[in-house]
């Protein structure tokens, strides 16, 4: 920058699509370095530990105090709230096991690629969410005649496309106030106090839906007798294909399945290397839309697929269902592939669904492996086997 700007829209650029030959950019590398996603190793977890859950902050970790923070209810409410965290905590809580998926995941997959956090498929994690029920505090507030929806207001605040702002997001109140979705203002995540990148010390968890509606670091619920057209509804989070269509909002999670990677990979290309023989594969799968109902792999990259095993838990409705298969390697360069089908019969495709914005892309996910010829894997603390350099 060179000391000539003007005004917001000088450093706050509108969305693009990366030009044919263009890698990611430094900012998109800033990006990935501030926000991280989940280890796919670490689908073994039904529940993912915090320091191992996606994460993304659209502006700053605000800094926040348990001791005096307060969440407000108003608006088109027949009584107002104003809590604090003991007041809260004073209320009858629950605690649900929810699955969150960035509606980017899978962003830096597509082609052209669209400019922003470049997400591979690693963007979502599982964690056991507790708090008070929204449609509790909604009905203890009293819902007005002519409220529609419920907006949400975060403690984050930056700017965006030249407009600045708090986090802010809406929903319907069809949603918001109907007890058997299980939208919560959660204060704990598996159990402890939430971390500041996850919304320390209130956070709206809503199952089903992607994470930009779960909005962080919460203060404020204001209901509204007209629909909320801030940026982060009306602009940001809409599945578009021209810039300068309204298009349509990015709401519930599409079916994905995800394999843990088997075997071991290398550093850089993170091809994974296998032996011959039954090999085992397992990983998660969810949607917003129902429960899973079929998981499918395929060793040839969707030429030929063959079922998998998935385990339903009724307990958590909420939550991703694991799967496994095996695998029987034999040697060559392989593409594994899996699948998920939910009960409403929406399946992942086979080709990414394209948008400027790269939301809700639920490419199938594919797993480049090497099956090396039989023979005695390398013995614990062989020179040979240790790479050059260090950590």
């Amino acid at each position: 920058m060179d000391g000539s700007l003007s005004g917001l829209s000088d450093i706050s650029a509108p969305g693009r699509v990366a030009g044919p030959e263009e890698g990611v950019t430094a900012q998109e590398l800033a990006l990935a370095a501030r926000n991280h996603g989940l280890p796919l190793e670490a689908l073994r977890y039904d529940v993912t530990p915090p320091g191992l859950h996606y994460v993304l902050v659209h502006y700053d970790i605000p800094a926040t105090d348990a001791d005096g923070w307060r969440l407000t209810v108003g608006g088109r409410v027949l009584r107002p709230l104003d809590l604090d965290l003991a007041a809260l905590r004073a209320r009858p809580a629950v605690t649900r096991r929810v699955t969150l998926e960035c509606a980017g995941n899978g962003r830096a997959r597509l082609v052209p690629r669209p400019v922003s956090q470049p997400w591979l498929v690693e963007a979502v994690g599982t964690a056991d969410w507790t708090g008070v029920p929204l449609a509790a505090l909604l009905a203890e507030a009293g819902i007005a005649e002519d409220a529609a929806e419920a907006v949400f207001t975060g403690a984050d605040h930056g700017v965006e496309r030249g407009v600045e702002q708090d986090y802010r997001r809406s929903l319907p109140l069809a949603t918001a106030a109907d007890p058997a979705r299980d939208v919560l203002v959660a204060y704990a995540m598996n159990g402890a106090p939430l971390p500041p990148q996850h919304g320390s010390p209130l956070r709206l968890v809503v199952p089903g839906w992607y994470g930009m509606a779960h909005v962080k670091w919460l203060h404020d619920i204001t209901l509204t007798d007209t629909p909320y057209t801030g940026f982060q509804q009306s602009v940001a989070y809409r599945l578009r294909r021209e810039a300068d269509e309204p298009g349509e909002p990015v709401t519930l999670m599409a079916p994905r399945a995800l394999m843990a990677p088997p075997g071991f990979p290398d550093f850089m290309s993170r091809t994974r290397v296998v032996r011959p023989g039954p090999v085992p594969l397992a990983g998660r799968a969810w949607s917003g839309h129902g429960p899973i109902v079929r998981v499918e792999v395929s060793e040839d990259g969707g030429a030929v697929w063959t079922d998998a095993e998935t385990e339903q838990d009724p307990a958590h409705p909420w939550a991703w269902s694991a799967w496994r298969a095996t695998w029987n390697a034999t040697p060559g360069l392989r593409h594994l592939t899996v699948r998920a089908t939910d009960a409403e019969g929406n399946v992942q495709p086979l080709t990414a669904p394209w948008n400027r914005g790269g939301f809700a892309n639920n490419l199938v996910q594919r797993v480049e492996v090497l099956c090396t010829p039989d023979g005695p894997a390398p013995a614990a603390g062989d020179a040979s086997t240790v790479p050059a350099g260090g950590a």
